[in-house]
């Protein structure tokens, strides 16, 4: 997962959140996750009947949930290059990079 502040490019939104995935299901649950996980509701969802790019807008957030062929294939992180850009893992202890 990496987290792309774009704050400084675009007046859309503050970061976006790109998750990837291989198979509809985990992009499914990686969504309905990211959904469960936060008190605020998204303003917009799109994708969620296709499930191979789900967007959840949150305003200052737009959160991207994407199978892993169609992330390789759209690039966004080369889209927002000149974007500061932080790669967020999950080591099972809890605890990011």
């Amino acid at each position: 997962m990496i987290l792309i502040d774009v704050r400084e490019l675009t007046s859309m939104t503050d970061f976006f959140v790109i998750c990837s995935a291989d198979t509809d299901i985990q992009v499914k649950a990686i969504a309905d996750e990211i959904r469960r996980g936060t008190p605020h509701k998204p303003t917009h969802i799109e994708g969620y009947q296709q499930l191979r790019w789900v967007l959840l807008d949150y305003i200052d957030v737009v959160v991207h949930v994407m199978r892993t062929r169609d992330r390789n294939y759209y690039n966004i992180e080369k889209l927002w290059a000149d974007a500061p850009l932080k790669e967020i893992t999950d080591d099972h202890n809890g605890s990011t990079q």
